[in-house]
């Protein structure tokens, strides 16, 4: 009897292996179907668009030619835009998580607030587009400027700024604001001088990896109509833009016209990479850096 209790647990213990191995294997061919895609896409770009990349090719204006063409306004574009857009987010999106984790009392009300905000952070880019769009440009009359697309893409980075800023200051150990308000210091002591020196690291990093997002995204400067024409280099919030991102989308629609235009597009991908890939490694570089062990 002992025996093929014995034997029917060796047989349970050996499916479960078999089935750890099996899962197991699932996730690595998935891991490496993604990896494969991306070298594919990066080797395809890097091949398509590395010729092009020239000091005339950063510096120089747009134009009809090809040959000619440059893609400084977009960099200048992208620039103003995430100089409205790093305030605006950091600013209320901070401010807000610390508001709803370290001071609203807990109810429905906040949960209402942060189940909405969690929803928020999934909607599609192309309805903040829109939302921009009645708001920003039509509503408040403000155009296809700097300040519209700045606001417009906050909007879109906002929800998911707050949600990792409000596990950033969850993160934090109890005992350390215990002992603050141990020693006499106030609410707003405690969370200045502790709570967010500690929860700045993981702050920082959701920040930028948002702030990346924003960088990237195409669908709600499409739908604010912003051109990729010859227009002047934008020089404050209420100036025309273009941006890297738009950039790149007119390009590729431009290349069935002319082929040199897909070489134009890959080469502005690759730069809109580099830039993606230094404010990454910026991201991990000050989690490093100031990571705190409690």
């Amino acid at each position: 009897m002992e025996n093929l209790e014995a034997l029917h647990e060796n047989n349970k213990m050996n499916a479960r292996v078999r089935k750890n191995s099996i899962w197991k294997s699932i996730f690595f061919l998935s891991t490496l179907f993604g990896l494969v895609v991306l070298v594919v896409l990066i080797a395809r770009v890097l091949f398509q668009g590395v010729a092009w990349i020239d000091l005339d090719f950063i510096t120089g204006r747009l134009s009809t030619n090809a040959d000619r063409a440059g893609i400084m306004g977009a960099i200048l574009g992208t620039v103003w835009v995430m100089l409205v857009v790093i305030p605006v987010t950091l600013i209320i999106g901070v401010g807000t998580a610390i508001y709803l984790e370290l001071y609203s009392k807990k109810g429905i009300i906040r949960s209402f607030i942060e189940t909405n905000i969690s929803n928020l952070a999934g909607v599609p880019s192309i309805v903040y587009g829109l939302l921009g769009l009645t708001v920003f440009v039509r509503l408040m009359d403000f155009g296809n400027v700097v300040l519209a697309g700045g606001l417009t893409l906050a909007l879109l980075v906002l929800p998911i700024l707050i949600v990792s800023a409000q596990e950033a200051l969850r993160a934090v150990p109890g005992h350390l604001s215990e002992a603050s308000y141990g020693m006499g210091a106030t609410k707003w002591q405690t969370i200045r001088r502790i709570i967010l020196p500690a929860a700045i690291p993981s702050i920082l990093t959701g920040s930028i990896l948002s702030l990346s997002r924003a960088i990237g995204e195409t669908a709600p400067l499409t739908v604010l109509g912003i051109p990729a024409l010859l227009i002047p280099f934008p020089g404050g919030l209420f100036d025309t833009f273009t941006a890297l991102p738009m950039q790149i989308y007119y390009w590729t629609i431009d290349a069935s016209l002319v082929a040199e235009y897909a070489n134009l597009a890959a080469a502005t991908i690759i730069v809109l990479l580099l830039i993606l890939f230094i404010l990454n490694s910026v991201a991990i570089i000050i989690r490093n850096k100031f990571q705190q062990r409690y």
